[in-house]
């Protein structure tokens, strides 16, 4: 695996909180941004909305306001329009420009990741997720089997709220992401 040198600067600027965003969110997507903790971190994964560019031109100005760092899923070009501060890594697709982020669920991921050149990495899914309810979750000792295979911080994704990423931290959960647990 490609060794990344992140410096404790950079762990410092990563939020420890992470709004994940979808398109059944609808207009609690809004609620959910305003009701995020100021220096937050929002992902903007609308991947397919045809009003995509609208929604992240919303998210750009909330992410001002809040004083949040936006990140763009998949798409490097949209993420420079919107004024994003980079990108998102998803598990599927090429690799992008600008990657900050990264998704990951089995060791290939990270170090598909770590070339990347993500600074940072979200383990999921963790727990069971309305997302993906029947999809197999990681549980915390899959998670931390994972974590101790990246060489960058890692953050958790998936049935996530900040109770549960208190129990993860010992394990090297840094950072943590989620859709519901602000609905």
């Amino acid at each position: 695996m490609a060794a990344i040198d992140v410096t404790m600067t950079d762990r410092q600027n990563l939020p420890e909180i992470w709004l994940f965003t979808d398109p059944r969110m609808n207009d609690d997507l809004w609620a959910a941004v305003d009701r995020l903790p100021r220096h937050s971190g929002i992902v903007m994964r609308h991947y397919d909305a045809i009003e995509r560019l609208a929604i992240g031109m919303r998210l750009a100005a909330a992410a001002r306001r809040g004083r949040h760092t936006l990140l763009v899923a998949g798409d490097a070009r949209l993420a420079k329009r919107i004024g994003a501060v980079g990108t998102h890594l998803p598990t599927f697709g090429p690799i992008i420009e600008g990657v900050m982020t990264a998704a990951a669920h089995n060791p290939a991921d990270i170090v598909r990741a770590c070339r990347a050149g993500a600074r940072m990495i979200f383990i999921s899914p963790v727990f069971t997720t309305r997302s993906h309810p029947d999809g197999p979750s990681l549980g915390r000792i899959g998670f931390g089997r994972l974590a101790r295979l990246s060489p960058v911080p890692v953050a958790a994704l998936g049935g996530m709220h900040a109770a549960r990423f208190t129990s993860l931290r010992p394990l090297g959960a840094c950072a943590w992401g989620a859709i519901d647990a602000f609905l």
